[in-house]
């Protein structure tokens, strides 16, 4: 038995999507657990040619044998919810993913008030996708949940009870995060934060697992930083400078071109610290590196490649075991059996 929970370790768009993709296929749990914010986070997974942007699925839906559930911490939008269902068709999603009756649900009154504060759209830089609005309607315990939403019936299910019985009975659950550790509620860069806490010990919450109940903490970071929206970003670099490297990326759920800076050792080992990171995944080392695109070897990577490598993981003092060097999930260094065992 394994209880892993996967979280950002910037602000978000570290290649999360991918990783709980590999994780999941390589792996194969029986559960994937959801957890996090709600529709303001974009997952994008891309497989075999195929790429997917993902707004409340768990991004491990590619393996198809296990059961897809999305904890109570998580804002459902039941319009997000079941399009995602459709969109996702071909895996076979509708019949083995459900929502605990206890998610908090985003109506157009919330998606409304998002959009119309320009403190919130515009200072903060929120995605507008009634998150926030919603938070505060559930501190206020005015919202709904999902149980009591005609129509979701069918997809109500105890996420505790299952997670907690599945780990009882030997059988593996991965939880996958959203958002990242700069944009906590409470350790990031307020007030430009989402509206809730982002890290590891949260997500366990979310879907109702104790903390004595995790073997192992997974933060990702990009191999540089990005960030969408508004608020400080110390290794922020100029648009043009991102040019040069042949950096230039855009928001999965905003399509907002997204900051972009170097990596930061200090904010990382800090984010480990607060995560209680056991590893790290190490992302887009490709587009510093454009010669170790799609290597799936350590020794295959450049010299300056592993040297900038082992440069991050001695300053973090956590092991970096695994290495993306391209979309795909065959474009993987899995190093967990050397660094782990």
């Amino acid at each position: 038995m394994t209880c892993t929970i996967l979280v950002g370790g910037q602000w978000g768009d570290e290649g999360k999507g991918k990783c709980i993709t590999y994780f999941c296929t390589k792996d194969k749990p029986e559960i994937i657990a959801r957890a996090g914010v709600g529709p303001n986070a974009g997952h994008s997974v891309e497989c075999n040619g195929e790429k997917y942007g993902l707004r409340l699925t768990p991004s491990g839906f590619f393996n198809t044998d296990s059961r897809l559930l999305i904890g109570a911490g998580v804002l459902v939008n039941p319009d997000v919810f079941k399009h995602e269902l459709e969109y996702l068709n071909k895996y076979n999603v509708d019949g083995r993913t459900f929502i605990d009756a206890n998610c908090a649900i985003i109506t157009e009154k919330h998606t409304q008030a998002d959009k119309a504060s320009s403190y919130l759209s515009e200072k903060i830089g929120t995605t507008g996708s009634g998150c926030g609005p919603a938070n505060a309607d559930r501190i206020n315990r005015t919202i709904d949940y999902a149980k009591d939403i005609e129509g979701l019936e069918e997809y109500i299910t105890d996420v505790p009870s299952e997670v907690n019985k599945a780990l009882d009975e030997g059988k593996d659950v991965f939880i996958e995060g959203s958002q990242g550790f700069g944009l906590s509620l409470y350790y990031g860069t307020y007030p430009f934060v989402t509206s809730k806490d982002t890290c590891a010990s949260t997500a366990a919450a979310d879907v109702g697992v104790g903390p004595t109940r995790i073997d192992e903490v997974v933060v990702i970071f990009k191999a540089y930083t990005t960030r969408v929206g508004e608020g400080p970003f110390p290794t922020e670099i100029t648009p043009e400078e991102a040019e040069k490297m042949g950096i230039e990326e855009y928001g999965v759920v905003t399509g907002r071109k997204r900051r972009v800076g170097l990596f930061d050792k200090e904010f990382a080992k800090r984010s480990c610290m607060i995560n209680g990171a056991t590893q790290v995944a190490l992302t887009c080392i490709d587009r510093l590196y454009p010669e170790c695109y799609q290597a799936n070897k350590y020794e295959d990577l450049s010299q300056e490649a592993r040297e900038y490598i082992e440069d991050i993981e001695e300053s973090i003092g956590v092991p970096i075991t695994i290495i993306s060097t391209g979309p795909d999930l065959a474009d993987t260094i899995d190093l967990r059996d050397e660094k782990l065992n």
